[in-house]
């Protein structure tokens, strides 16, 4: 899962939240539909504008739908009756990945060093 943990701008269009998050463009505009909960705000040449909040809430309905494998309807329940435990539990996800990530990377070297 992508990372979203330096999100400095306070919007950002389309094309970037779909590089931020690993994701086609055309699913995002599809779950802005299917999501109530997924309100970007637009320009005034009618772009999306994400923040970082509706970035994260996006992240969570990733979580859920890709690797969880929850149907639309039921992610969204869970996000609005239990976002906070829904987020936690991305939030470990993560650490965990980026500590694998580290020591793959770490055994990579090690073997570098013994041939």
């Amino acid at each position: 899962m992508a990372k979203t943990d330096n999100l400095n701008k306070k919007f950002y269009r389309i094309s970037e939240v779909a590089d931020i998050l690993g994701m086609p463009a055309s699913t995002l505009r599809f779950w802005e539909k299917e999501f109530t909960v997924i309100k970007p705000e637009r320009s005034d040449t009618n772009r999306r504008l994400y923040s970082p909040a509706d970035i994260e809430t996006l992240r969570l309905i990733l979580y859920l739908v890709k690797e969880k494998g929850m149907r639309l309807d039921a992610a969204q329940n869970e996000i609005r009756r239990n976002r906070s435990n829904v987020s936690k539990r991305v939030e470990v996800i993560d650490r965990l990945r980026n500590v694998r990530d580290r020591l793959v990377a770490m055994q990579r070297e090690i073997e570098k060093i013994r041939f």
